[in-house]
């Protein structure tokens, strides 16, 4: 009975770990930030791609942020290709920042060097087209 009882607290213990790593409670999601700067990596992997983007800061230092995105399934819905950002792309990101104040956020939208802005929405399908009457 007792290895039972040890075995359910772990079970319950792990399950809210797993439930907190995909909680947004540390972004503050009522603060958008814009970030300007070169990306050094993008990662696109499961769970979650993410952007390293090294932001000069009113120093002049450069700063990097990690900003975590939404999985490669939904991007790929979204428009989004594993090529889309590359290492040296100068990029603008809109995220909600961590609460910490710490470098680091979740993804809104980026606005590429070429001025398209994309984000994590699936595109609508193109709408019907009527054809000509002859």
């Amino acid at each position: 009975m007792k290895t039972l009882l040890i075995t359910c607290v772990l079970a319950l213990g792990l399950g809210s770990v797993a439930n907190a790593h995909h909680s947004m409670a540390g972004f503050d999601r009522n603060k958008t930030v814009t970030l300007v700067g070169t990306v050094k990596q993008f990662k696109w992997a499961n769970p979650h791609a993410w952007v390293e983007l090294e932001v000069p800061n009113d120093k002049g230092e450069v700063v990097s942020w990690n900003v975590e995105m939404t999985s490669p399934g939904v991007l790929v819905r979204a428009g989004w290709k594993s090529i889309t950002l590359k290492p040296g792309d100068k990029v603008s990101i809109a995220a909600h920042p961590l609460m910490t104040g710490d470098p680091g956020a979740i993804f809104v939208s980026v606005t590429l060097a070429n001025g398209v802005t994309m984000n994590d929405k699936t595109i609508p399908p193109p709408a019907p087209t009527t054809p000509a009457n002859p």
